[in-house]
């Protein structure tokens, strides 16, 4: 029943409220009035126990010893101690026993751990539970006081988001690792890569996946009456989750220990498919569905034929924000004509600042604006291609034909009749409202003698079955577009076909309205 209900809650497994009753309120407050700063002080001076001891197992060593597993007197002294302490922290925090389920594989028959669902910053109880395997994290973490010498305690794999080479030294030095036949010990990693309200499994990131060797998948269930441990992009924050689950009386934890995993060769050679075969077993075993959603630079996205649709829609937002402030369906179809203009007047160009796109939309404020702004952009300016062409495609005021007309000429900077492989990663970009790092597919689909023509790229979208859902699942209309004068599109939706960009006998690009 409680599976039932999570996936009839939520749109997608991006998004966790913890709803509770005023009598767990009360009962809340009143038991974590004492529990909260007694669990949070004793696991504070549990971490400083730690710290000095995960120093000691490293002091004195030199940078090439700190290159291989440490082992000897080190490991079976150190290691027992941080374990001991690093469970009774979890202990003090509420997590009084763990129930397991299945047998957990040695280092030779599953180098590989891989642990799902992913729930919270609170799931890192499963390497107590593992005997605190090696893990994967960011670099940046090793700036973090204690929790920086844990990870080097650890001997964690690195990777930095900001050295374009950093991802290519952790897949080799992963490799090595993974197929060092028992020389490291025993590895886990949270394939999904983020945090979810566990109503499915978000696609597998291919990491753990890459090196070939069998895994052992690992399943965590929280069997509470309140669901307080997850954390999730939008919704319950990791503070409230800690609260929450601080101020119960103990926590339950199951972990589920399923058979190893051992890949066929055609697996080996794809990670990708690998990753995808034994999301599907977990997520079978979970009895919830496999999905195609990823976490993808912050933003919650679902994958098709290497196009990333944002699971919200800015476009959709955006034209929900213009509805709020009361303008009309024509001042809706008006200020797109004004974008169109703009981004079509060469001299101005297309990035507007966020006192100009008030200006275009015809907002007496400014703070929609600089809302509308922050869905598309990180700075205090935008491109109007983005908004225009992610809006127009879901207002129903264009059919979308006519609307890839215009997004190709926009985009034809050479004016050649066809598009590079950038070009088309910038026009996919702006259709679907968010930048796109994977377009090398869809150009390879669609382009013919290393040429990509807009009727190319047109019948690719209209008519491969991967990308057809694109246009008919994410480019939905919205309600208000229905309200206009509109005529029937080959896919059966409704649009107004009213307006057409060309080129003029000049060379340059001109905007008409006309009747289809």
């Amino acid at each position: 029943m409680e599976k039932h209900d999570r996936h009839s809650k939520y749109p997608h497994p991006f998004i966790h409220e913890l709803k509770l009753t005023r009598a767990q309120r009360i009962r809340g407050i009143i038991l974590g009035s004492v529990l909260i700063p007694l669990r949070i002080t004793l696991a504070a001076i549990l971490f400083l126990i730690a710290w000095p001891f995960a120093r000691l197992r490293l002091v004195g060593l030199a940078k090439e010893e700190l290159s291989r597993p440490i082992t000897g007197w080190r490991r079976w002294l150190f290691h027992p101690i941080i374990w001991l302490v690093s469970r009774t922290v979890f202990f003090v925090l509420g997590f009084l026993w763990i129930k397991v389920k299945g047998r957990r594989a040695d280092l030779k028959e599953a180098p590989m751990l891989v642990v799902a669902p992913h729930s919270g910053f609170l799931d890192i109880l499963i390497l107590c539970e593992t005997q605190l395997p090696t893990v994967v994290s960011r670099t940046e973490n090793t700036s973090l006081p204690v929790i920086g010498t844990l990870l080097d305690f650890n001997q964690a794999v690195l990777v930095s988001r900001k050295d374009p080479e950093s991802r290519k030294k952790t897949v080799a030095q992963l490799t090595e690792r993974l197929t060092s036949n028992g020389y490291w010990p025993q590895m886990l990693m949270f394939p999904e890569g983020t945090t979810t309200n566990g109503t499915a499994l978000i696609k597998f990131k291919p990491g753990a996946f890459l090196a070939g060797v069998p895994v052992q998948p690992v399943l965590l269930h929280y069997p509470n009456k309140l669901d307080t441990v997850r954390w999730t992009y939008k919704g319950t924050s990791w503070m409230e989750s800690l609260y929450h689950t601080t101020s119960q009386l103990y926590t339950n934890l199951t972990v589920e220990y399923l058979p190893v995993y051992k890949p066929s060769q055609e697996e080996k050679n794809d990670p990708n498919l690998y990753a995808d075969n034994v999301q599907k077993l977990m997520a079978k075993a979970l009895g919830v569905p496999a999905t195609d959603y990823v976490m993808e630079n912050g933003v919650p996205v679902r994958k098709l034929g290497g196009l990333s649709l944002p699971v919200e829609s800015p476009a959709r937002e955006t034209l929900s924000l213009l509805y709020q402030n009361s303008l009309e369906v024509a001042a809706v179809e008006a200020a797109l004509d004004k974008m169109i203009e703009r981004c079509l007047l060469g001299g101005q160009g297309s990035k507007v600042s966020t006192e100009d796109l008030a200006s275009v939309l015809g907002l007496t404020g400014k703070q929609t604006a600089v809302t509308i702004c922050g869905l598309y952009s990180k700075d205090e300016s935008v491109d109007l291609r983005q908004i225009y062409l992610s809006v127009a495609a879901i207002s129903g005021f264009v059919s979308f034909k006519s609307l890839l007309h215009t997004a190709f000429t926009l985009f034809d900077r050479e004016g050649e009749g066809s598009l590079s492989e950038v070009e088309l990663h910038d026009l996919m970009g702006a259709l679907l409202g968010i930048p796109q790092r994977q377009t090398s597919e869809l150009y390879a689909e669609a382009s013919s003698q290393g040429r990509l023509t807009e009727d190319n790229l047109l019948q690719a979208l209209t008519t491969h079955p991967t990308y057809q859902r694109m246009a008919n699942e994410y480019l939905q209309q919205e309600e208000a577009g229905s309200q206009l004068s509109s005529t029937p599109l080959a896919s059966g939706k409704t649009a107004n076909n009213n307006r057409h960009v060309h080129r003029n006998g000049h060379g340059s690009l001109s905007s008409n309205k006309k009747c289809d």
